[in-house]
């Protein structure tokens, strides 16, 4: 397994590079996020997962991540950040990360949190194809994280994978914002954020014959969100 590192502080960044090649990990090392990007044009990148700070020179991982989904890259990702409030960390998730851990962090956590995200895609890997299931005509594949949409398919993240299985599991039933944010995301929040929506947004264009107007994916006004299948 390829692990790329993105972070900025040396010390931090050899000592992840250190214990992660202990752990059995091939590790590539960046300090910013422009040479991070510049793997990934024009070819596959090679790399099975992303650990990737928040606070970059130049552009930071939030833009980074956002990048890396809009061009359709979606290895597991692993947000590092010094803000731990539940805003910010939901806007890492929005931006399409996997996972997060606020600084300064334990070394154990860590790797524990990135073996996860490789059992978690091991695991969807894993799964039997009578788990595919079809949303309003769309195959959601649970086995290769993919969406066939009119007989093309286009990968899904973890999250929004995991988003989409929690959803079905509660087909029909009414699914507060603070739940998903707990369910999925293991967010702990009492405030209403409303960074979930962009998330929904993004599964609609996936799913909805017409995002504007959907059918599928239903907004509950002033409570969160209800699917059916159609």
């Amino acid at each position: 397994m390829h692990v790329l590192v993105v972070e900025d502080e040396q010390h931090l960044a050899e000592g992840l590079r250190f214990n992660l090649e202990a752990e059995g990990f091939d590790v590539t090392v960046r300090e910013n996020g422009e040479d991070a990007l510049a793997d990934f044009e024009g070819k596959r990148s090679g790399y099975d997962l992303l650990v990737l700070d928040v606070m970059l020179p130049g552009i930071d991982g939030f833009e980074v991540i956002r990048r890396l989904r809009e061009a359709r890259h979606f290895l597991p990702t692993l947000m590092l950040t010094a803000r731990s409030r539940p805003d910010d960390v939901v806007k890492g998730i929005a931006a399409g990360a996997d996972d997060y851990l606020a600084k300064p962090f334990d070394l154990g956590v860590l790797i524990a949190r990135i073996k996860g995200l490789i059992r978690r895609r091991v695991w969807m890997g894993a799964s039997e194809p009578a788990e595919q299931i079809r949303i309003n005509g769309r195959l959601i594949d649970f086995k290769t994280l993919e969406i066939e949409v009119d007989g093309e398919r286009q990968p899904l993240t973890l999250m929004e994978v995991n988003l989409l299985k929690y959803l079905i599991e509660h087909e029909g039933e009414a699914v507060s914002r603070a739940d998903l944010l707990d369910k999925v995301w293991q967010v702990q929040s009492d405030t209403d954020t409303r960074a979930i929506d962009n998330f929904i947004v993004r599964l609609r264009k996936y799913i909805e014959t017409d995002p504007a107007h959907p059918e599928c994916l239903l907004t509950v006004r002033g409570v969160g969100y209800r699917l059916n299948r159609g």
